[in-house]
């Protein structure tokens, strides 16, 4: 297994500036040339210059990762496939350690065990985190309706 390094990146106040000004430039380019599957930006090392292609997908990402740092957020970059441990797999749901073995245990989040520890992948995590905010979402919308019909909102 790789180790995998969850530490989020924040900009300092100083650099979120340059981050949205290059948020804005890459939008623009992206919503002109709707229909480019590669782009080809210029590196400046130094005094040379040299073109380099990427692919939309990847400056897509990079859009929004600048849209979030430019925003003030921290952001962590997790391969889909990353095995977590438990420790990891908490801090990214913001919750404690006991409270996501209680998940794990009552079998909300998949994982697997190697010795006596358990990893979770980063898909498993983000699976769990996507269904439990449809869950909220849909109580939310409950509360509010029945608030609508006590004439309390």
């Amino acid at each position: 297994m790789t180790k995998i390094d969850i530490r989020p990146v924040k900009l300092p106040d100083d650099k979120q500036k340059t981050a949205n000004h290059a948020l804005t430039r890459v939008r623009a380019y992206l919503a002109e040339h709707q229909e480019a599957s590669q782009i080809t930006v210029t590196v400046q090392d130094g005094g040379d210059r040299e073109p380099l292609a990427l692919p939309r997908e990847a400056v897509e990402l990079l859009a929004s990762l600048l849209a979030h740092l430019g925003a003030g957020r921290a952001v962590s970059i997790v391969p889909s496939d990353a095995e977590l441990t438990t420790q990891q797999a908490a801090d990214m749901l913001n919750v404690s350690r006991p409270f996501l073995i209680g998940l794990l245990d009552a079998g909300e989040i998949e994982y697997r065990t190697v010795g006596s520890h358990r990893r979770i992948t980063a898909s498993s995590l983000l699976e769990y985190q996507r269904r439990d905010d449809h869950r909220r979402r849909g109580v939310a919308d409950e509360l509010t309706q029945l608030g609508q019909e006590m004439g309390m909102i």
